[in-house]
């Protein structure tokens, strides 16, 4: 058995696709998965299933999530080692004057190279700057997310994937989750 982190973008943001997280819990455990948990109510979820392929995991709650609400939510699905590995590498954190609350983390559903920052075209918004990394994308926003153009939209037009942002203490709080299952 295997447990997978899905984050599901775009839900219960600003009154659109509204999803009650015990609703959620129960729909996903009615297709198999196993102890589903969840955190806080922008799309969390952990699920544990003897399916291995991470892609697969994602297909299959995106799926259910439309046939049963009819939301069409993209998912990244990731694993322990990933959130570990994303953790350890964020390179902002040698900075001592550092703001947490303004860093943030995209979780993309594609392997990222050394070109993909040149598609971001980061320089368009100084003075937040964008560190890459596999599949991640580290931000730190000069003001805050809500005031920037630097967005998971904008990101995902960009590099024609999907893309999901979580704040640095959302991040810790999904590992110390892990942990606690353990």
């Amino acid at each position: 058995m295997q447990t997978h982190l899905a984050l599901l973008r775009g839900i219960n943001v600003s009154g659109h696709n509204m999803i009650k997280m015990d609703i959620l819990k129960t729909t996903l455990q009615n297709i198999g998965f196993q102890n589903v948990r969840t955190y806080i109510q922008s799309g969390n979820v952990f699920v544990d299933t003897d399916e291995e392929n991470p892609a697969k995991v994602g297909f299959l709650i995106k799926q259910e999530i439309f046939k049963t609400f009819g939301h069409d939510v993209p998912v990244v699905v990731i694993n322990i080692s990933d959130l570990v590995i994303c953790l350890a590498k964020n390179p902002f954190l040698n900075d001592k004057n550092l703001d947490t609350k303004k860093l943030y983390v995209a979780f993309v559903s594609i392997v990222l190279n050394k070109d993909s920052i040149n598609y971001l075209k980061i320089s368009q918004f100084k003075p937040d700057e964008v560190r890459i990394d596999g599949s991640w994308i580290y931000i730190k926003y000069a003001v805050g997310a809500g005031k920037t153009r630097l967005d998971q939209k904008y990101i995902e037009k960009k590099l024609n994937c999907v893309a999901t942002i979580r704040n640095w203490n959302t991040v810790n709080q999904l590992l110390k989750m892990y942990d606690e299952k353990q």
